[in-house]
């Protein structure tokens, strides 16, 4: 019993700590809000913490599980590699915008005053590079925009939809993320592909061999 009351302490406190990071901004914000917020004292709070430091890095570690949870439910196998990314988009956006912690702790680790180490954001850009990547080995991107290219204004993109989403969370909502894609895909694309991808949330399952051309034909045009 004192166990459990522990876990659900702990985890109040990551909460009122996301809350009070994403208001005050780390630097600003004080472990005795934190504290009282929940209806402990602050050294309740070091019980479970180190140091405000200690509470950040908490807040990030949680957020990053709670996305890299959504990312992996959104690239389900049998999906395309472009469909997993306009689904792994929407997955992330959604938690973002619902989410406090998810929200504060990526927000954190991309400013990582405190040193932790954790960069989120590189990590959503390493996943758009690879689910590009396959997408091009399996022909279903078009041959006239570089690779590179399509990672660069995926990445900053999106990642401009999480920045302009902490002052208005409409910027996170699956109209904003599906009118991004309707506008990318047609440039990302071959045209077969684009008729196989769903630009909106919670698209339905797809082979992967749907919109895909024969093998070379790709590069072929044909």
């Amino acid at each position: 019993m004192k166990q459990e009351r522990a876990v659900r302490t702990r985890q109040s406190l990551i909460r009122s700590a996301a809350e009070a990071f994403e208001r005050h901004g780390y630097v600003q914000a004080r472990l005795a809000d934190i504290s009282s917020s929940v209806g402990v004292t602050p050294g309740a709070l070091h019980f479970h913490f180190e140091n405000k430091a200690a509470v950040a890095a908490t807040v990030e570690d949680t957020a990053a599980v709670l996305l890299r949870r959504a990312a992996r439910a959104a690239q389900r196998s049998g999906t395309s590699p472009l469909q997993q990314l306009v689904s792994t988009s929407h997955a992330l956006a959604d938690q973002l915008r619902n989410d406090v912690v998810a929200r504060a702790g990526y927000q954190l680790s991309c400013e990582a005053p405190h040193g932790s180490g954790l960069d989120l954001r590189q990590e959503w850009h390493s996943c758009v590079g690879r689910l590009l990547e396959e997408a091009a080995e399996q022909g279903l991107l078009a041959d006239d925009v570089p690779l590179a290219d399509m990672v660069t204004s995926v990445t900053a993109a999106t990642t401009g939809l999480e920045v302009l989403g902490r002052g208005d969370p409409d910027w996170l909502s699956p109209v904003s993320v599906a009118g991004f894609w309707r506008l990318m895909l047609p440039r990302l694309a071959t045209a077969e592909t684009l008729a196989a991808v769903d630009p909106e949330p919670g698209a339905p399952q797809r082979t992967r061999r749907e919109g895909r051309r024969p093998a070379g034909a790709h590069r072929a045009g044909t």
